[in-house]
């Protein structure tokens, strides 16, 4: 028997006892050793937090073990005993993967518990920890970015509302520049973190990658104050992370080959779709800063047509000539 097995099995037994559950019922039931109850014992009470008291007998009571919380299991704070949905799963695995990877620090006693617990819990429906975690896994993205060594000074200015002073790179450019910045909100997407901040430069809401910040110092200055609806319209209000000023419609019509594909796919809430006769798939897209969503059309190759508007069915149009140009000879 596994110890989540165990686990759920003492949690079970208790929540259904009206009366103390004595230890030599508990040993003989669950069919371990002392030393081997009091340890799952100990991961119940000081990790997963159970509300399990012992009662000495007194006043002629019967003396056990008592869960003194019936609803702890159900109301989510234990053990689940059924499967879990593709976004319950990937949460768990998602916290289990980033809890195990942080090195010692201030965190690591206190992540412990967590981990411990999240581990239980992929034991659901009576598999073991072990195995889930083996046939169910997560990969992380072969694109993935290195981390910013100024993240901890853009964090901390971003929740003391403090000003920051940058060294930023544009890559588009391939240009330097010193800038004075409010953090207002940190953003992570597609395994990298974005600030948005207003820039004093620009005299407006930007959105910075934190690998292209190549200096990063906090400024004594209190951060400007913007209002939340600007900020919230700087993210996610179009395809992509990038924002503008005015929002554009794209027209994409993607082959038949891959129209099933693009059908069960969501580039964004307010998106428009339709199939054709002939099987091709029109999908209807807002954007307001073409950078991401080229790269997103580029990927496709020739099972994608820009129908409008006609500026990116351009850019999309150069990109793939400039591209066929270096196989030219």
């Amino acid at each position: 028997m596994s110890q989540a097995t165990r686990l759920r099995a003492i949690v079970s037994i208790l929540e259904n006892s009206h009366q103390p559950v004595p230890r030599e019922r508990l040993l003989e039931e669950l069919e371990v050793s002392l030393s081997t109850f009091k340890r799952d014992l100990d991961v119940l009470r000081d990790q997963m937090q159970a509300p399990i008291v012992w009662k000495s007998g007194e006043g002629g009571h019967q003396r056990g073990y008592v869960l003194e919380d019936k609803g702890w299991s159900s109301g989510k704070q234990g053990l689940p005993k059924a499967w879990f949905s593709a976004s319950e799963i990937y949460a768990l695995l998602m916290i289990h993967e980033l809890a195990s990877h942080i090195g010692p620090g201030l965190l690591t006693e206190h992540l412990q518990p967590l981990i411990t617990r999240v581990s239980m819990m992929l034991g659901a429906a009576e598999d073991i920890p072990a195995d889930v975690r083996a046939r169910v896994r997560l990969l992380s993205s072969a694109s993935k970015r290195v981390a910013s060594p100024h993240f901890e000074t853009v964090a901390l200015a971003s929740v003391k509302r403090r000003r920051l002073k940058i060294f930023y790179l544009t890559r588009s450019r391939n240009e330097r520049s010193e800038r004075t910045v409010s953090p207002q909100v940190l953003v992570y997407y597609k395994e990298n973190w974005y600030l948005v901040a207003w820039c004093h430069k620009a005299d407006g809401l930007r959105m910075f990658a934190l690998d292209a910040i190549e200096e990063a110092a906090l400024l004594p200055e209190s951060a400007k104050a913007v209002a939340k609806k600007s900020v919230e319209e700087l993210i996610g209000r179009d395809f992509g992370i990038y924002s503008g000023n005015e929002r554009h419609w794209a027209k994409l019509l993607f082959t038949a080959t891959q129209a099933p594909w693009i059908k069960s796919e969501t580039w964004h809430s307010d998106q428009q779709s339709e199939t054709t006769p002939d099987g091709s798939y029109l999908l209807t897209v807002p954007y307001s800063d073409p950078r991401e969503l080229l790269l997103e059309i580029m990927r496709f190759g020739p099972d994608v047509r820009v129908l409008a508007p006609p500026e990116l069915k351009q850019q999309v149009a150069q990109r793939l000539r400039d591209a066929a140009a270096q196989y030219a000879k």
